[in-house]
């Protein structure tokens, strides 16, 4: 399996060649994008195939693929193919981010992957080749500042090439507003709140239609989205603190570690000791 870069586990952004990435993934070409949304720049032509439909990418375009892809990249010559990666939980900081994530760009219909043309690819070239490496070695704040800024200009050029037409008449632009407000609801609750009827009740709606929503519009239930949120601040703390296992299970609302063991071990097959 690929071994992701500790730049995208530890801040939940990264871009880097496609020769590199394929050099980390021992020279194989077939990935998973996980929980990850990835932007490509495309500066030479390449064929990529996405949940096994080729499609052939033409220099000069951007492809954006949501998470939980499989994907296979053809050769190139140049390797001249640039990969963003960047979790959730890195861009998202408004509703408006969450519109972009959760939009036709990473969750097409019709499609595995959307393709837009870059506008212009030498200041692409500067932004993300020459900038990003600059902030980067002078201040992380400033470099995921910029990472942001420079995704959500990739996205909004890309956003032009979506019919007006089909934005209009996507019915999850109205059920992203409710996701949203579950997703922030869960960041500041999920210590204490574990069940989804309290989101729903929340949110003022019930267990039923908000498991609908986000199925249709992350496609998975709500239940699995705040058992993903537990185990990912499980493994952030395990990785990134010195607390203890019993410290984690208090941290994270259970009532004994006993508890928190049983409910890690039954959603990810390992005990809490085994997931760092």
């Amino acid at each position: 399996m690929y071994k992701i870069t500790d730049q995208l586990k530890n801040i939940g952004f990264s871009i880097n060649r496609l020769d590199y990435i394929i050099s980390r993934n021992n020279n194989r070409r077939e990935l998973n994008t996980l929980e990850y949304f990835c932007i490509y720049i495309i500066l030479e032509d390449i064929h990529l195939t996405v949940e096994s439909v080729l499609y052939p990418l033409k220099r000069g375009n951007i492809a954006f693929v949501g998470p939980q892809k499989n994907i296979v990249f053809g050769e190139n010559k140049k390797a001249d193919v640039y990969v963003i990666a960047f979790s959730s939980s890195f861009y998202e900081r408004s509703n408006k981010d969450s519109l972009f994530i959760n939009s036709q760009l990473f969750y097409n219909y019709d499609s595995h992957i959307f393709i837009a043309p870059l506008i212009n690819i030498e200041q692409m070239r500067v932004i993300f080749m020459e900038r990003m490496e600059n902030f980067r070695n002078k201040d992380e704040s400033l470099y995921i500042s910029a990472a942001h800024n420079a995704i959500e200009r990739l996205m909004l050029d890309a956003f032009l090439h979506i019919p007006t037409e089909e934005i209009k008449k996507d019915i999850k632009f109205d059920y992203m507003y409710y996701v949203n407000r579950f997703k922030v609801l869960l960041q500041r609750d999920y210590k204490k709140a574990k069940k989804v009827a309290y989101y729903a009740q929340e949110l003022n709606i019930s267990s039923r239609k908000l498991t609908e929503m986000t199925e249709y519009v992350l496609g998975k239930t709500a239940k699995h989205i705040i058992i993903e949120k537990l185990i990912t601040e499980c493994k952030k703390a395990l990785n990134f603190s010195n607390s203890t296992i019993s410290e984690i299970s208090y941290e994270l609302g259970f009532s004994n570690e006993g508890n928190f063991t049983n409910f890690i071990k039954k959603h990810t097959g390992k005990n809490p000791s085994e997931m760092k």
